[in-house]
Order: C-alpha cells, then sequence, then structure tokens
C-alpha cells in the first residue's frame, strides 16, 4: 500500500497543471463507452422486431441509428486517446525535469549515495514507466470501470435470471488477478535494481576500456557483464511468465463464462422467457463486462512496476541536497576576492573520522597560496568547501567576509573559478566548452585565455589532425575523449580564464602536464592571475614551491604553514614530501 500511495501522490502532485484536458479526456470517455454500451440493445431491437417479423424499414431504421452512434463512438475515441497521449506525455516532461533539477541542486555527497547509473535509469526507464501507466489508465482504466458497472445494468435489462452468471464470473477473475500482482511487485522491484547493475557495470566498462585492455582483462569483463545481464533476463522471464500466464486464465473464464450463457440462454429462449435478440444482447454485454476486466488486468500487471518506479523517482524528488541555498542570499560583494577558512571541519555523514579538522586559512587578493599532503589527506575536500561542492560541517567558509552558505549561488559561481582534478569537458567545439565560463566571450578573449593556457598551439593543430573542424570550431567528444590529459587540463583552465572570478581554485590541475608546459603555464597564470586570489592543490612540490604561502595538511589537520624555505627548515612532514620528489640540492 506504501508503493501505491507514492505512485499516487506522484501522478497527483503533476497532473494539477492538466485538470483541464483530463476532465475533456474522462467526458470524451464516458460518451464513447455509452456508445458501446447502446449498440447491442440496438442490435437486440433489430433481431427482434426487425428481422424476426420481417420490418425491412426498422431494420434500416436501427442501422442508420447504429452507424450514427458508432461515428460519434470513433470521434469520441480518437480525441480521447489525443488528449490522454499529450497530457501523459506532458505530465512524464515534468516528472524527468523534476528529476533533473533536483539532480542538479545535489551535492557530491547525495550524487556519490545515489551513484550515476542508478540517477540514469531512474531519469529516463522508471519515469517511463509511470507514463506509460498513466497513458494506460486514461485509455483503458477510464473505460473499463464505466464499461463494467454499464454492462452489469444493460445485462439486468436484457434478462436478470441469466445474469446470476456474473455473480460466479467476475469474483473468480477479481481472484485470479490479485493473485498474479501480488507474485509481480517484488519481481519488478529487482527488474528495476538488476537494470541499475546491468547500467553500473556498462558504464564501467566503457569508461574503463583502456584499462581493461592494458590489462588484457576482456573476458573478465565480458564474464562480469554477462552475470549482470543473465541476473536481469532470469528476473525478467520470471515477471514475464507470471504476465504471459495472465492471459491464458482470463480467456479461459471468458470462454466458459460464453459457453454458460449460450447453454442456459438456449434453454431460455426454448421455455419462451427470453428473446433470441435479447440473448445475443446479453452475450454482448458478457463479452464488454469481461473484456473491462481483462483491461484492467493489463492495467494491474503494468502498476506494480510503476508503484516500484514511483517509489524510486520520488526517493531522489524527497532527497534533500546537503547544500542548500540560502533563504535571503546576499546578492553582492566588494569583490575583491579575499578567501578565509576559520577552523573548517567536514565529515561524511556516518562517518568516524572527520575529512577536515579546524582548518584556518586565508587567502589574500595577490598572492599564490598553496595546499599540499599526502594522498587522502583532504586537500580536495579543502578546496570543495569553497564553491560550495560539499559545506563544512565545523567552522566556516569565507567570501570577502561573507560566509558562502549566505552567498547568491550565481554570484559564488561568478566569484570562484574551479579547475577540478579530473577535468570534463563536454560533447561540442573547443570555443562551446570555453564559452561555459563565459557566454559572452568573443573569439580574441578565447584565443588570449588558450595562449595563457599554452593550448593555443594545439588547438590550432586539432583541425589537421582529423578532428571535425578547426580551430575554435573543432569538435571535442564527450567528456574531452578525443584530446589528451594535458590537452584537458589546459583547455579547463582556459575555461576558468574565460570567466575572469576574484578566486582561482586550481585542483592538482597541472598533473598531467610535463615540465617544461607546467613552468611555462605558471609563469603566464602568474600575469594573468595577478591582482586575484590563487589557490592550488598539487602534488608536485615544483608546483608550488613558488607560492607566497603554503599549506601541509597531513590527515585533515594543517600540520604547517609557511613559505617554501621555512617549512623546509622546521616543517619534517613538508620536508619528507620534498625529499621523496627532489634530492637536497634542488629542494635547496
Amino acid at each position: 500500500m506504501k508503493d501505491v500511495s507514492v505512485l499516487i501522490r506522484l501522478l497527483r502532485s503533476h497532473l494539477a497543471p492538466y485538470r483541464r484536458p483530463v476532465a475533456v479526456l474522462v467526458l470524451l470517455q464516458l460518451v464513447q463507452t455509452l456508445a458501446a454500451l447502446y449498440l447491442p440493445t440496438l442490435n437486440a431491437d433489430i433481431i427482434d422486431n426487425g428481422i424476426v417479423k420481417g420490418d425491412t424499414g426498422h431494420i434500416v431504421e436501427l442501422g442508420g441509428v447504429m452507424i450514427a452512434v458508432t461515428l460519434l463512438q470513433a470521434l469520441c475515441t480518437i480525441g480521447a486517446v489525443f488528449f490522454a497521449a499529450r497530457t501523459s506525455m506532458a505530465v512524464g516532461r515534468d516528472i524527468r525535469a523534476a528529476v533533473f533539477d533536483r539532480v542538479q541542486s545535489f551535492s557530491a555527497r547525495e550524487v556519490g549515495r545515489f551513484g550515476a547509473p542508478s540517477l540514469i535509469t531512474r531519469t529516463t526507464n522508471d519515469v517511463q514507466q509511470v507514463q506509460m501507466l498513466l497513458l494506460m489508465t486514461f485509455t483503458l482504466m477510464v473505460t473499463a470501470p464505466i464499461m463494467c458497472l454499464g454492462g452489469v445494468v444493460m445485462a439486468l435489462g436484457q434478462d436478470v435470471p441469466l445474469s446470476s452468471l456474473l455473480l460466479a464470473v467476475v469474483p473468480v477473475l477479481g481472484l485470479l488477478v490479485m493473485l498474479v500482482v501480488r507474485r509481480l511487485r517484488p519481481l519488478f522491484r529487482t527488474v528495476q535494481e538488476r537494470l541499475d547493475t546491468v547500467n553500473r557495470v556498462l558504464r564501467e566498462q566503457i569508461t574503463g576500456i583502456r584499462v581493461i585492455r592494458a590489462f588484457v582483462k576482456d573476458d573478465y569483463e565480458r564474464l562480469r557483464f554477462g552475470v549482470a545481464n543473465t541476473e536481469l533476463t532470469d528476473v525478467s522471464l520470471s515477471a514475464g511468465r507470471l504476465m504471459a500466464l495472465m492471459f491464458p486464465l482470463v480467456m479461459t473464464v471468458v470462454n466458459i463464462a460464453g459457453v454458460a450463457v449460450l447453454w442456459f440462454g438456449a434453454q431460455r429462449i426454448d421455455s419462451g422467457g427470453m428473446q433470441i435478440g435479447a440473448l445475443t444482447a446479453f452475450l454482448a454485454y458478457l463479452m464488454q463486462i469481461l473484456m473491462s476486466v481483462m483491461m484492467a488486468t493489463f492495467m494491474f500487471m503494468m502498476v506494480p512496476r510503476a508503484e516500484v518506479c514511483a517509489e524510486r523517482v520520488e526517493e531522489v524528488l524527497t532527497t534533500e541536497s546537503g547544500v542548500v541555498p540560502p533563504a535571503e542570499p546576499v546578492r553582492s560583494l566588494r569583490r575583491h576576492g579575499l578567501l578565509e577558512l576559520r577552523g573548517a571541519g567536514f565529515r561524511y555523514p556516518g562517518a568516524e573520522e572527520m575529512v577536515l579538522r579546524d582548518v584556518t586559512l586565508t587567502a589574500r587578493p595577490g598572492e599564490t597560496t598553496a595546499v599540499i599532503g599526502s594522498t587522502g589527506s583532504g586537500k580536495s575536500t579543502l578546496l570543495g568547501l569553497v564553491p560550495r561542492l560539499f559545506d563544512a560541517t565545523e567552522g566556516a567558509v569565507l567570501v570577502d567576509g561573507v560566509d558562502v552558505r549566505r552567498l547568491d549561488p550565481a554570484l559564488l559561481a561568478e566569484t570562484v573559478g574551479l579547475v577540478p582534478q579530473k577535468p570534463y569537458l563536454f560533447s561540442g567545439t573547443v570555443a562551446s566548452n570555453l564559452r561555459y565560463g563565459n557566454p559572452e566571450a568573443t573569439d580574441e578573449e578565447l584565443w588570449q585565455t588558450l595562449e595563457t593556457a599554452q593550448a593555443r598551439d594545439f588547438v590550432e593543430r586539432l583541425g589537421e589532425e582529423g578532428t571535425a573542424g578547426s580551430g575554435l570550431g573543432a569538435s571535442i567528444a564527450q567528456g574531452g575523449g578525443n584530446v589528451s590529459g594535458g590537452q584537458r587540463q589546459r583547455i579547463a583552465i582556459a575555461r576558468a580564464l574565460v570567466r575572469r572570478p576574484e578566486i582561482y581554485l586550481f585542483d592538482d590541475s597541472f598533473s598531467a602536464l610535463d615540465y617544461a608546459t607546467d613552468a611555462a603555464l605558471r609563469a603566464a597564470l602568474a600575469r594573468e592571475t595577478a591582482g586575484a586570489t590563487v589557490l592550488i592543490v598539487a602534488q608536485r612540490v615544483s608546483t608550488i614551491r613558488e607560492a607566497d604561502r603554503i599549506l601541509v595538511l597531513d590527515e585533515g589537520r594543517v600540520v604547517g604553514s609557511g613559505t617554501h624555505r621555512e617549512l623546509m627548515a622546521d616543517n619534517a612532514t613538508y620536508r619528507e614530501i620534498v625529499l621523496s620528489q627532489l634530492t637536497e640540492q634542488e629542494a635547496a
């Protein structure tokens, strides 16, 4: 019942804007169902008062009425299907948009909790299942109860004693449907979970194809995908067998009921208690009643899967982001670029240990502040607190004296430019990726930032190397798959430079560059960001040794702060990191 309530709540909230089309749809379905119910009565009248009595005029007159009623039924059916399709597709669009908007508001924590494959499945397949249920409800379920009740009433009007057969047939059908549906629900939940698994495995294999080939793990990955695929196939077959069993059971009951009506109806006609036309009409009404039950049966087979999908969609929609926009945001700053961390700490929900503890840092405009530490010391998490990829669970992060949690998200995005550890490029062109930072940037500004990022030369050569387009118009594959890691990093750096923010965050953004390119890029960046605040996370000592201030992290704590010379003199952790990369003479 919980799943049903979730499904109803989801549909009710998204159907609210479409009350008028739904009302027109129900009216059209009512008219076409009443027309369908009226036709057997007309047919019985033609048989009893026209054919039996040989009254040709009566046959022609009622035949014309039947044609008119049939045309009305057809027009109403077409209109009902039109409104049903438009409304259900619109609701599906709205639910997808709502899920997409909610996912966009998630912090990295929520995205990691659901996983990208599951979020993709929930946004596409799960929403589609709910959408299809709604379409079938509009086209079948609205008609089924009207036809069933109307059929019973009309059948009683033809012959009351024969209608007692309905008391045996309808409960049997209802029991069969209920038993099958109860077994389908858990199977459909498993189907959606197995679909998530297939998506996850496939996504991993496509993304990690180079690693798979490098380690010659093709057979292993083929086996892993085969296991996931077989598990999905097995549970889908189990659900399919139950669904396939439904129709033979229903048709068996329908046919037995038809034989029973003919048997007892013939006896009624023989005794003079019933006319031939009435028997024909009764049989037609019985078929309509049983067909309405079959339509409801088809719907009930779809409901369990839609219930599961609705629950999964609602789980996303009701999940609150760990990064909540402020109720009354600050919409203006002095825009100097002063960045402060005051006793900042961060802990993942449910984790025993904190990732960051009591981090205090001041990064001023015109200065370069570097953060270094061993793997897992919390460097990237520290950088993520500034643009609110995460929110500090202790202390505060301030930009120009204002807590970032109080800043308008758009203003924070304009003030802070982040180059992530794993730069991601979108499918499109070099220009479209760069203008992600500033849609109004001119081609001249784009070339200037590419030159600063040491990317101009290879961008100019992209067309010559077989890439579609050339220069700024050269195509970029999804994720930047058609350029090297170093080229991706330089385009990502150029993208941040196009924005011209007051604070630059570089999260190990030079790791894929050779030493010569790294040195040239840092020299160019020093000129380009002279008046801005620069915060760099790096593993290479050569990248950060000239920084105005270096922060040393160890297991989430600040264990040292100062210049390269000062730290080499009195900080054992920093000295150990340096000497693991450089000789004593190089370090000096």
